[in-house]
């Protein structure tokens, strides 16, 4: 299938993008309404920093009976769903009513992680990373002797000048020691012992685990005979390019069926091609392969934004604003820090999202003509 868009990027870019969490939610049942799709809401404990209603709400589009399904997934790491709840409702927007291919459905699965979105956060109600929660908590939980080591340099007990200035100090003797790469794998690669740390992948399942576990169960996915899965990311890689993350194992024939449909632009964190290192307990290979196998193509799609050095500044504030306890929203401070860590995750610029656009736009027709092409 080769969608047909009415406006271009460019015009478009100005018209989805949401403003806050309440905004994309209300936009994206709005245009789930218009198109006549059937909407599921699973509502969320907790509220919004407002008091507003917390939820994930999945829209589907097509033969409720296809055996093929393309599903997307916004705002795993709750502050970055305001792009791909931008780019979810550029979908629905421009082709919502159209045909799509033979035996081919489409499952929206919008704000997955809605207490991260609405308080501007990556991580859930439970101080967890989503992207480090799909772990068989029944095993021994992994280490990261590397965090524990930077652990209080990567979030310290107060944001001093003092304080801060020795912790950098400190990441980057680190650094000249072992290396950006291993610096990033000490500091993104997941962590299970610092529960106000980043990274951090808890230590039994998160709500929004639990909930994605549900949508499994509701649309039956596990009974389809293929599945694309397009999670939405951002934070990593050029400013503005949407790069293809693929976290199957190397070898395997979800990873080949991934570059058939995508082509060699695919990366694998795991053969070191990725901007992302190789992680613990991810959605792609702890959720959807253990459950489907070589029947799911799982990428995420990772827009760039500025580097991971500029993005632990924001991200190290936040973490210790919120572990200090009840955050005061309307706070000088808290404002301050919420605008930084959106503008990192979100940088909101007219080229930017023109680039965004442009290139879901490109995955999601792959993913379709992907699916299509498949005969068994």
């Amino acid at each position: 299938m080769t969608p047909r868009f009415g406006r271009s990027p460019e015009g478009a870019a100005a018209a989805v993008f949401p403003p806050d969490f309440t905004g994309a939610r209300e936009r994206f049942l709005a245009l789930s309404a218009r198109a006549g799709l059937p909407v599921k809401t699973y509502e969320n404990p907790r509220k919004g920093p407002s008091g507003e209603r917390l939820a994930t709400d999945v829209a589907f589009q097509g033969d409720p009976g296809a055996r093929k399904l393309l599903v997307t997934i916004s705002g795993t790491h709750g502050v970055e769903g305001f792009c791909g709840s931008g780019c979810q409702a550029d979908w629905l927007m421009e082709t919502a009513r159209a045909e799509l291919p033979p035996d081919i459905a489409i499952l929206h699965v919008h704000a997955i992680n809605p207490y991260g979105f609405a308080w501007l956060r990556r991580v859930t109600e439970e101080g967890v990373d989503l992207n480090r929660n799909f772990f068989d908590f029944t095993r021994p939980l992994p280490e990261n002797l590397d965090y524990d080591t930077l652990a209080d340099a990567l979030v310290p007990t107060a944001l001093t000048p003092e304080i801060v200035a020795e912790a950098e100090a400190r990441i980057a003797a680190f650094r000249d020691r072992y290396g950006y790469e291993a610096l990033q794998r000490a500091r993104s690669g997941g962590q299970y012992k610092h529960p106000t740390g980043m990274f951090y992948g808890g230590t039994k399942p998160t709500w929004a685990r639990e909930t994605l576990e549900r949508i499994l169960v509701d649309y039956e996915l596990a009974g389809r005979a293929r599945l694309a899965v397009i999670d939405y990311h951002t934070g990593l890689g050029p400013y503005g390019h949407g790069e293809l993350i693929c976290d199957h194992d190397p070898g395997t024939p979800n990873l080949a069926t991934a570059r058939e449909w995508y082509g060699e632009g695919v990366t694998v964190p795991l053969l070191g091609t990725s901007s992302s290192v190789p992680k613990h307990g991810t959605v792609g290979t702890s959720f959807w392969q253990p459950r489907l196998g070589a029947r799911v193509v799982y990428t995420a799609l990772e827009y760039g934004t500025f580097s991971p050095d500029q993005g632990r500044g924001p991200m190290r504030e936040d973490h210790v604003l919120h572990a200090r306890g009840a955050v005061e929203w309307s706070a000088p401070e808290t404002q301050r820090i919420k605008r930084a860590l959106r503008r990192h995750f979100f940088p909101d610029t007219q080229p930017w999202r023109e680039l965004v656009l442009f290139r879901s736009r490109q995955v999601l027709g792959q993913a379709l003509a992907g699916l299509a092409a498949v005969t068994t």
